[in-house]
């Protein structure tokens, strides 16, 4: 990827200078994010965009504005990485009151509205119902944009900037006529999540006789999440459900290919892992159950879901990444350690956000045959050419460093700083 100019150079000295002046007083941001906790990768967009708000906006005072089924495990988890963190649920009345006190106090004193990274606008209701009735100011940072309609245009026309975490998405948003004066590639939130719990981590490896270093974290995926399994009140689909049936074999041959050539050519393991709770199964059935039994002895299914703290504690153990998903391969890259994307015509166009950090080589669309064939031989590559593939890691975190210290100067100047 060609690097890009995105801010005048006086800005990137002061960023690079890292020196910030105390404010008379502390900006107050409302960040709204917290989509779901079904998904670890769902998880991680919070304590990534607060992990960067940490960094580079240290005088802000930051309270989370969650979703309904932010749940106190979660919830617990996150307040160990920032234990002062305060959360508010809950939504904004016609009448432009809040639905309990904690929310009200927040809308009340806060300065600015930060809607963080994800698949999308996700919760443009709550951010258009947050700038009706409060006429202040608000900012997207990092999401998929693919479409919307006509209100939710016009109100992210009103944003002082929209960042989008893969320029399929810009690129959609300037085709639309999407106003905002400022709209540029920003990568999504997850890659900085920096949530550990070494300790599970650890005791999980030991468990499963995996040695750190010495395997590869594999993650299957259907065509669309069966959500209606781990959601209470989600309607069966069966038009997905039909879809998923048909592709199941198609979708996950490559990654039993990759994973039968890991185990037979080398000494190193291979840990099938989920990142949503439907997973455990999906590999279970797709892929676990079709290796050969002398492959099966060097491949650990792992039969419980977790979530993203030890999750990172083990893939930052591992030698790499491969499979289906996405957001686990964002943390990856994130924490160093190479990882390969899996995507169809189903999914949206956030893959391509491999293109735009550089790592166009790790990324795969298993409807292209010409692509596949390819696959387990990359895969392979990093355990045999570790050296390239760091080479590869350090120059897709430079892409995104870069555009995470520019986009959060943007932040900084939105609430009055700098």
């Amino acid at each position: 990827m060609k690097r890009r100019t995105f801010l005048q150079a006086s800005v990137a000295a002061a960023i690079a200078a890292n020196v910030y002046a105390a404010p008379a007083k502390r900006p107050r941001i409302l960040l709204r994010s917290s989509w779901q906790v079904v998904n670890i990768g769902d998880i991680a967009h919070t304590p990534g965009v607060l992990a960067l708000l940490e960094k580079y906006v240290p005088e802000a005072e930051v309270t989370l504005w969650a979703s309904g089924d932010f749940s106190e495990v979660v919830s617990a988890m996150e307040k160990k990485r920032f234990p002062k963190l305060k959360v508010v649920k809950g939504s904004i009345g016609e009448n432009g009151k809040a639905s309990n006190a904690d929310l009200q106090e927040a809308v009340s004193s806060s300065d600015f509205l930060l809607h963080g990274s994800g698949p999308s606008f996700v919760a443009a209701r709550d951010t258009g119902d947050y700038v009706e009735h409060t006429g202040k100011p608000f900012g997207i940072y990092g999401i998929t944009f693919g479409g919307a309609g006509r209100n939710t245009l016009g109100l992210m026309s009103k944003a002082k900037f929209v960042f989008f975490r893969d320029t399929v998405s810009l690129a959609k948003a300037k085709e639309v006529g999407i106003k905002s004066p400022i709209m540029e590639f920003g990568p999504d939130g997850a890659f900085a999540c920096d949530l550990r719990d070494d300790t599970s981590a650890e005791a999980y490896l030991k468990q499963s006789d995996l040695t750190e270093g010495k395997f590869l974290c594999c993650i299957p995926r259907l065509r669309y999440t069966p959500y209606w399994l781990v959601k209470e009140g989600r309607a069966f689909d069966e038009k997905k459900h039909a879809r998923n049936e048909q592709m199941k074999d198609h979708d996950h041959q490559p990654l039993r290919d990759a994973i039968s050539k890991v185990v037979s050519e080398t000494d190193y393991k291979v840990l099938l892992c989920p990142e949503d709770m439907t997973q455990m199964k999906v590999g279970k059935d797709n892929v676990y159950d079709h290796l050969s039994e002398d492959v099966k002895k060097k491949v650990v299914w792992r039969e419980n879901f977790w979530l993203t703290d030890q999750a990172l504690s083990t893939y930052v153990r591992s030698a790499g990444f491969f499979g289906l998903e996405m957001h686990s391969p964002i943390m990856c890259i994130g924490n160093g350690i190479p990882a390969i994307v899996g995507r169809f015509e189903e999914q949206t166009s956030k893959g391509f956000m491999w293109k735009d950090i550089g790592l166009g080589d790790w990324l795969f669309d298993v409807d292209q045959p010409q692509q596949v064939a390819n696959y387990a031989s990359t895969v392979l590559n990093l355990i045999e050419k570790p050296e390239a593939a760091q080479e590869n890691v350090k120059a897709g975190q430079a892409v995104v460093t870069m555009r995470q210290q520019e986009t959060m100067e943007v932040v900084r100047q939105s609430v009055g700083l700098s």
